[in-house]
């Protein structure tokens, strides 16, 4: 393919209105033309957007998963049964999959830095409304709509990540950004575990806050793509698959995504994956301290061990991934599902009350289950290619926060009717389910980009096809 092909395009066309807003950066001037200089930027905004990305997808778990340390306290106070606030969960994680899903597309096209302080202002809006509401209608309504613009997070963190890393390093580089969700919601329940023994209404509030000076942040953290800087599109992502030549973005996002078979194997893997992480979020503390007699603040703390457990998990996991499997997320990704049943099982039948083994087993269900959640979206980003990463993702999420049916509302009315060992039985099946999808796509590719031998590995290729020059 030369310079003059058509390919599509992932910006938005220009809007009129509050529309225009969210119109993607154009193509800057390029102002450098040191190769050394080039690496330099590069170097610099790529570990810019990295770590402005991770603090700001962990707020939006800041907003999101507040509600699972509030929930008991709130049943007691509100007279809330389990059965409504696992309704709650699962209205909230379907709302914010079909959102993820729709985003993805307009996201593949948006600012990237203006579509994600947006969601999260709206989330942090939902959360104060949420905190001074009291009926079950109004509150099932304003979480509903969080669940919507929460959407909103992550489609801008898919475009910046698969525009600023080559495919052959993003498996590394997308797990480390995927601690974003383990710090989040860590964190968000170790703070709401001190402020629900005030009042759980503080649980909403204080986190609502602190999103909003979070999205103050981003606006003057992060950028757009490279070539709105004047930078050259990175190594790897410069020849687009051949088919896509030609085409709009809507049949270029349905032949690189809803006729790959794969994806669609990722997006029900996704499904399995959700909800077992889902029912250790959602319900950890309940959890803990009907089966095991644990403390709520403990409980907290327990959560954040399952969670950093699974930062060190996905990092180990993406990197194996690049120089073990040479991308190839899927065969990672069912070793760790294994290893995440195994963990669950020892959970549950171990007898015994102590505190340590618990976090044990808990840490180690965490370490291998984040491995999968974190490669399903960088396998799919990779295989979509960079024109249709957020849409692929959006896909996969929709199938991952439809599994909130069986992690929010039938978990939580399972254990009602049967008790917490049904519970566990259930997060088994879903295991060993999600075992064969990745064993069902073994044989996927490491990415979908045409081969392009004509830059040697590691360095990064100038592009003429959206800045006009080669620096």
């Amino acid at each position: 393919m030369n310079s003059s092909t058509p390919i599509p395009t992932t910006t938005l066309p220009v809007k009129k209105g509050w529309l225009k807003i969210f119109q993607a950066d154009p193509p800057a001037k390029v102002m450098l033309t040191d190769p050394g200089m080039v690496k330099a930027h590069y170097s610099y905004w790529q570990k810019r957007v990295l770590i402005s990305t991770i603090i700001g997808y962990a707020l939006f778990y800041f907003v999101r998963k507040n509600l699972s340390i509030a929930m008991p306290a709130m049943g007691k106070d509100l007279g809330i049964s389990k059965s409504d606030l696992g309704l709650f969960l699962t209205m909230h994680g379907l709302l914010y999959g079909v959102s993820k899903f729709v985003h993805g597309f307009f996201g593949d096209r948006a600012n990237a830095r203006i579509f994600m302080a947006t969601g999260l202002i709206l989330s942090a809006v939902m959360n104060v409304l949420f905190g001074f509401s009291s009926a079950v209608i109004s509150l099932g309504l304003y979480w509903m709509v969080n669940g919507w613009v929460q959407g909103m997070g992550f489609p801008p963190c898919a475009r910046l990540m698969t525009h600023w890393f080559s495919p052959k390093e993003l498996s590394t580089k997308m797990s480390i950004w995927n601690t974003s969700h383990s710090i989040g919601s860590g964190l968000v329940v170790v703070l709401c575990g001190y402020l629900v023994a005030y009042n759980w209404r503080l649980c909403f509030f204080v986190p609502a806050g602190l999103a909003m000076l979070c999205a103050i942040f981003l606006l003057f953290a992060l950028c757009d793509t490279p070539p709105s800087l004047g930078l050259p599109e990175v190594e790897g992502t410069t020849k687009a698959p051949e088919a896509i030549v030609g085409t709009t973005d809507k049949a270029s996002a349905r032949r690189l995504v809803f006729t790959n078979p794969y994806i669609w194997l990722f997006a029900l893997a996704n499904f399995f994956v959700y909800a077992i992480r889902y029912a250790v979020l959602d319900w950890g503390p309940t959890l803990l301290s009907e089966t095991k007699g644990i403390k709520l603040s403990h409980a907290g703390w327990m959560v954040f061990a399952f969670e950093f457990s699974g930062v060190i998990g996905m990092i180990l996991a993406g990197w194996i991934t690049d120089k073990v499997f040479g991308g190839r997320g899927a065969r990672t990704s069912l070793f760790s599902m294994m290893f995440a049943a195994l963990f669950v099982f020892l959970f549950w039948k171990l007898p015994g009350q102590s505190a340590l083994l618990s976090t044990g087993l808990l840490c180690g269900a965490g370490f291998f289950i984040y491995g999968p959640q974190s490669l399903i979206g960088t396998a799919t980003a990779n295989l979509a290619t960079k024109h249709a990463a957020a849409t692929a993702i959006g896909l996969t999420g929709l199938f991952g926060y439809a599994s909130t049916i069986l992690s929010g509302w039938g978990l939580g009315a399972l254990v009602q009717k049967h008790g917490w060992n049904m519970g566990f039985a259930g997060m088994l099946i879903c295991a060993g389910l999600g075992a064969l999808m990745f064993l069902l796509a073994w044989p996927a590719k490491a990415h979908g980009y045409a081969e392009d031998h004509s830059v040697p590995e590691g360095k990064i290729k100038p592009s003429a096809d959206l800045t006009g020059t080669t620096p």
